[in-house]
C-alpha cells in the first residue's frame, strides 16, 4: 500500500516513474514494438464478458492509494488481456484497424498538452491547427480556389466546419444547422433556436418536420432526429436498389407525401460508404433533387469520405462536391485513435446558425471554435490528423484506400468462385457481405418454392450466426455480421458475414485462412441439429 500525503500526491504529477519500474517498462515496449506488444500481451481466446465483469464489480472508491506499478499490473492483467486486437490483420469486421506507429508518441504530446479546444485561451497553438485542419480537407471534398481559403480560413467570425467526437455528433452537426436554417428568423419570428420546435411549426404552417435518407442509413440520424425534436418517425427512411443505394423515384414520392401531410422536408442525406455493405448514393442526382425541393443536402461520407485522395477512385463520390455539409471520420480511413469526426460546410456561414457565446469564454467576435460546436470542452485531436496528412500525405492515402479496394475486390472474386461460398452484395468500396452455403444448398435454393427458400435461409442464418460466434470466441480472426434483404431472395433479410478491408496489414493469404476458418467451423457443425435441419430440407421435393 502506497503512502498518502501531500508530497506524493505532487509526485505523480512532476516526476516520471523510474526507469525498470512497470509502466516505465511498458512505455518503452510499446513505443519499440506496438505489434509486438498487443501481440505478446491481449489473450486471442475470447473471454465471457460476464466472467470479465467479475473483475469490476467492487463500486468502493479506496481509501488508500497503491502504487503506480502495481495498477498497471492490473491493467495488464484485466484490460489490456481481455480488449479486442483491433490492430490485427484478420480483425476485419468492424471499423476500427490499426494505427501508425507515430500516432502512440505523438498522442502522448497531446495529452501532455491537456489543450482544450473550446476557447483560445486554452488552445492557442490547436485553434489555427484545427483550423488548417479543416482547410485541407474542406479543400479536398470541395476544391474552392486558393483565395476562398486565403478569405476564410482563419476568419474571426465564419467556420469552415467543426471538429468532434466521431460521426454521430458530425451529423447532429450537420442536420442541428439544417434546421436551423429552414427555420430561421422570419419577420418578428425569432427562429427556431430561440422559439423552439413548436412555435416554428406554427409560424411556417406545418404538421411537422422531415429529414430523408436511404434505409441504409447510419443509426446516428436517428438519434439527431430524437435530439433535435423533429421525432424519430420524421427521420423518413428510402428504401434502395439491388446495389444497396438510395431509389431516386421512391425519393421522390415521398417527399411529395410529406408535403401533402404539411410535413417540411428540410434535408436530405446521401451515404458515401454505407455502414453494412460499403456503398454510395448518386451524390449528383440526390444534389439536384435537394436543389430543386430547397432541401439542405447532408452527405454522410464518414466511412467513405477519404476515398477522396485517389485520383483513380474519387469519381464514385462524384456531386459530394455539391453537398452543403459532409462528414468525415478521422479515426476511421484517416487512421487516427478513437475518436475524432469532423463536419464540412460548403458555405463557410452555416455554422452561425448554431452559434453560442458566454461572456466568459466564448464572446461574440472570437476566434474561439467552442461557438459553433456542440460539444464544448475538446481535445485537440486535430493535432493528429494534422499528422497523418503531413506524415502519410494525399498520395499516400490514395495508396492505402486503393489497396483496401483492391484488396475488397480480389476477395469478393475468390468467394464468388467458390462452390460453398455465396457473395451476397459486391465490394463498391471496401466493405461487402457473404456467407457459407454449400453448393448442394445454392441448388435448392435455385429451384426451391418460395416457401421452401424462406425456410432454408431461415436456417442459413442461424448456421451463418453460429460459425461467427464461434470464430470470434477462438480468437485468430474476426468478421462481423449483419441482416440484409437481398433482392434475388424476394427481400428476405438473411443473416450475412460483413467484411471490412481497411488495415493495410491484411493479405490475401490472411483472408485465405479466414474462410478455411469458416470451413472448418461449419465442418464441425455436421451433427447439429441446424446442420440436420437443413439438410433434411435440401432433400425434400421441389
Amino acid at each position: 500500500m502506497a503512502e498518502i500525503s501531500m508530497e506524493n500526491l505532487l509526485r505523480i504529477f512532476t516526476v516520471p516513474e523510474a526507469p525498470g519500474s512497470t509502466l516505465n517498462r511498458l512505455d518503452n515496449d510499446i513505443s519499440a514494438n506496438l505489434a509486438g506488444f498487443l501481440q505478446e500481451h491481449i489473450v486471442a481466446e475470447e473471454a465471457d464478458l460476464v466472467k470479465i465483469e467479475q473483475d469490476f464489480n467492487d463500486t468502493r472508491i479506496p481509501e488508500d492509494p497503491i502504487f503506480v506499478s502495481e495498477h498497471a499490473e492490473f491493467l495488464l492483467d484485466k484490460v489490456v488481456a481481455q480488449s479486442v486486437h483491433t490492430s490485427s490483420p484478420s480483425f476485419v469486421g468492424h471499423m476500427t484497424s490499426a494505427l501508425p506507429y507515430f500516432m502512440i508518441p505523438l498522442s502522448k504530446i497531446m495529452i501532455a498538452l491537456n489543450q482544450n479546444l473550446v476557447k483560445t485561451e486554452t488552445s492557442k497553438a490547436f485553434t489555427p491547427l484545427e483550423r488548417q485542419v479543416l482547410g485541407m480537407l474542406h479543400r479536398l471534398t470541395y476544391g474552392q480556389s486558393s483565395e476562398f481559403y486565403d478569405t476564410w480560413l482563419h476568419h474571426g467570425r465564419k467556420r469552415l466546419g467543426a471538429f468532434c467526437s466521431g460521426g454521430t455528433v458530425a451529423n447532429i452537426t450537420a442536420l442541428w444547422t439544417a434546421r436551423n436554417r429552414a427555420f430561421g428568423p422570419d419577420g418578428n419570428f425569432p427562429g427556431i433556436n430561440h422559439s423552439g420546435i413548436f412555435g416554428a411549426m406554427r409560424h411556417y404552417g406545418c404538421e411537422g418536420a422531415a429529414v430523408l435518407v436511404s434505409e441504409r442509413g447510419h443509426y446516428s440520424l436517428s438519434k439527431a432526429a430524437d435530439v433535435l425534436g423533429i421525432g424519430r418517425e420524421n427521420l423518413v427512411s428510402v428504401e434502395t436498389d439491388s446495389h444497396n443505394r438510395i431509389c431516386l423515384d421512391a425519393l421522390e414520392r415521398k417527399i411529395e407525401e410529406l408535403k401533402q401531410q404539411r410535413i417540411r422536408p428540410f434535408a436530405l442525406v446521401g451515404i458515401a460508404g454505407t455502414t453494412e455493405t460499403g456503398n454510395i448514393d448518386p451524390l449528383d442526382k440526390l444534389a439536384d433533387i435537394a436543389e430543386a425541393h430547397d432541401l439542405h443536402f447532408h452527405v454522410d461520407a464518414a466511412w467513405g469520405g477519404p476515398t477522396l485522395f485517389s485520383d483513380r477512385y474519387r469519381p464514385l463520390l462524384k456531386g459530394i462536391e455539391r453537398a452543403d455539409s459532409v462528414t468525415i471520420d478521422a479515426h476511421k480511413q484517416l487512421y487516427v485513435p478513437m475518436g475524432v469526426g469532423l463536419v464540412l460546410f460548403r458555405d463557410p456561414s452555416m455554422l452561425e446558425s448554431i452559434e453560442h457565446h458566454a461572456q466568459y469564454i466564448i464572446r461574440q467576435g472570437s476566434k474561439d471554435l467552442g461557438s459553433t460546436t456542440l460539444e464544448g470542452s475538446r481535445p485537440g485531436m486535430a493535432m493528429l490528423v494534422h499528422a497523418g496528412l503531413k506524415i502519410i500525405s494525399r498520395r499516400g492515402y490514395a495508396m492505402l484506400i486503393e489497396k483496401g479496394i483492391e484488396l475488397a475486390r480480389r476477395f469478393a472474386d475468390r468467394i464468388a468462385s467458390l462452390e460453398d461460398f455465396e457473395l451476397v452484395s459486391e465490394p463498391e468500396l471496401n466493405i461487402f457481405t457473404y456467407r457459407w452455403v454449400p453448393a448442394e444448398v445454392q441448388a435448392r435454393l435455385r429451384d426451391a418454392d418460395e416457401g421452401q427458400r424462406q425456410r432454408i435461409n431461415e436456417v442459413l442464418s442461424r448456421i451463418t450466426q453460429a460459425i461467427q460466434k464461434e470464430q470470434r470466441e477462438r480468437g485468430k480472426a474476426f468478421v462481423s455480421r449483419t441482416r440484409l434483404k437481398p433482392e434475388c431472395y424476394g427481400q428476405q433479410a438473411i443473416t450475412v458475414f460483413r467484411v471490412v478491408l481497411a488495415n493495410p496489414l491484411t493479405t490475401d493469404e490472411v483472408l485465405r485462412e479466414v474462410l478455411e476458418e469458416q470451413r472448418e467451423i461449419a465442418a464441425g457443425m455436421k451433427d447439429s441439429a441446424n446442420m440436420q435441419e437443413l439438410m433434411g430440407l435440401v432433400a425434400l421435393p421441389a
